[in-house]
């Protein structure tokens, strides 16, 4: 590749920033990818040649006919909170940081039309502000972009009430192709599946719709159990229970609890636990179903302390692979889907053979209107090979595995991708967008 184009960008392409230097090049290049092992031995050398940062809609087609002209791989980034190498360029080339297009342009009745470098956590404080709030939204939220987290992410807090993102929690969205001449498509209905993590590959996403629902007076409560399979049975019965308006149920194994040192002092040792975000007015049912269970609720957060201080979000979802990792690098996940029908008998076989090589974390969500117990279990690493076996095992007992350990979108979060594929093909002709990330 020729390096003509970067003393092009640098000498001025239209008045937008152009970063070439080692630091911020190496900075942009990556996200958290380091959360696996595997990934972080085949990608931490990846990075791009340059790092063009567009600030409204106009710079980033000036940006994207500079590429095609060029010929450059174009990698999207939006705060690169993902984990999976989805920022991260395999071929070099432009990273386009997105982040500067941070304009909220419209909050309406139940949906909020943003640019797509707007903070979800900035969001939610204005949603709610108006009496609205988002429906869901990743644990990294006071980071991570609208446009990142639709285009990396799946689920979150909330999904426990409103599913996955494409579970109608994507209402329309604003992209550009890749052509010489790119063209504006403004996409609605199903064809937003073709662009919801799709890691930037079939197209620049800079505008996103999304739905809000009425702003609620959340509480925030730790119930505490002395074995996980207890809180397990709790959090599916809490999940089930209609009458409970709620944002998220979460059941963590012990010893996994003694690595979030913000709550030390008011978390039982020993102790199993669920984190709930339920309405403000539930905690008299939470009490007596726990009791039920074996359980007590150990601590509250009541609602007027809601985002005055570090909040139980802060600890579920990623943030528990997280804090796992800040107490030791040796710590990996997976991504994983129980049946419902049959979660307790996969778990105790998990158990059986793995032990604490395997501690899990599991979240209850709906998908396609469906409850689910899905999971994030954490895994001590020893070697990529051993980490397979562990996937393997989970597969053979019909617990489904999404690959956190690929940056390929076939082998992880989306299965099968031949709708992508296709509008990988009609908007990105030359094959530029973030190559090497559709097997």
């Amino acid at each position: 590749m020729t390096y003509a184009w970067k003393l092009e960008a640098e000498a001025g392409l239209d008045g937008i920033p152009v970063y070439t230097d080692e630091s911020t090049v190496e900075k942009l290049s990556k996200d958290f990818y380091w959360y696996s092992p595997v990934l972080d031995k085949k990608l931490k050398d990846k990075k791009a040649d340059a790092i063009i940062a567009p600030r409204s809609e106009s710079e980033v087609e000036a940006a994207l006919v500079f590429a095609c002209r060029h010929r450059l791989p174009l990698t999207v980034r939006g705060a690169g909170t993902g984990n999976y190498g989805q920022a991260i360029p395999l071929e070099g080339g432009i990273v386009l940081d997105l982040s500067g297009l941070d304009r909220i342009i419209e909050i309406g009745a139940g949906y909020a039309r943003v640019q797509c470098g707007v903070k979800l956590g900035a969001l939610e404080k204005k949603a709610r502000e108006e009496g609205q709030e988002l429906r869901i939204y990743p644990s990294t939220y006071a980071k991570a972009t609208v446009g990142g987290f639709v285009c990396g992410g799946s689920g979150g807090v909330g999904s426990i009430a409103w599913g996955n993102l494409w579970d109608g929690n994507v209402l329309g969205a604003v992209v550009y192709t890749m052509e010489e001449r790119p063209r504006r498509l403004e996409i609605e209905g199903t064809d937003l599946f073709d662009y919801i993590h799709n890691y930037g590959t079939t197209g620049i996403m800079t505008e996103v719709v999304l739905p809000l629902a009425p702003r609620r007076d959340w509480m925030q409560t730790v119930i505490e159990f002395d074995d996980f399979e207890s809180a397990l049975r709790f959090g599916e019965a809490l999940a089930r229970d209609g009458s409970v308006p709620k944002r998220l149920v979460t059941p963590i194994e012990w010893p996994l609890p003694s690595f979030f040192l913000p709550l030390r002092k008011v978390l039982m040792p020993n102790k199993s636990v669920v984190f709930a975000e339920t309405d403000g007015s539930s905690l008299p049912q939470l009490e007596r179903l726990a009791a039920e269970f074996g359980g007590g609720v150990g601590h509250v957060i009541p609602p007027e302390m809601y985002r005055k201080s570090i909040g139980l979000s802060d600890f579920t979802w990623n943030h528990t692979t997280l804090w796992a990792l800040k107490a030791d690098p040796a710590h990996t996940y997976l991504q994983a889907g129980f049946a419902p029908d049959r979660y307790l008998e996969q778990l105790r076989t998990l158990k059986g053979v793995f032990g604490d090589e395997l501690l899990m974390h599991f979240e209850w969500v709906l998908g396609g209107g469906q409850l689910l117990p899905n999971a994030l279990p954490v895994v001590r690493f020893t070697t990529e090979e051993r980490l397979y076996e562990i996937i393997g095992t989970c597969r053979s007992i019909g617990v489904e595995i999404y690959d956190p350990h690929t940056w390929l979108l076939d082998n992880g979060g989306r299965g099968a991708v031949p709708g992508m594929r296709l509008r990988k093909k009609l908007n990105d002709p030359l094959g530029l967008l973030n190559p090497g990330k559709i097997g």
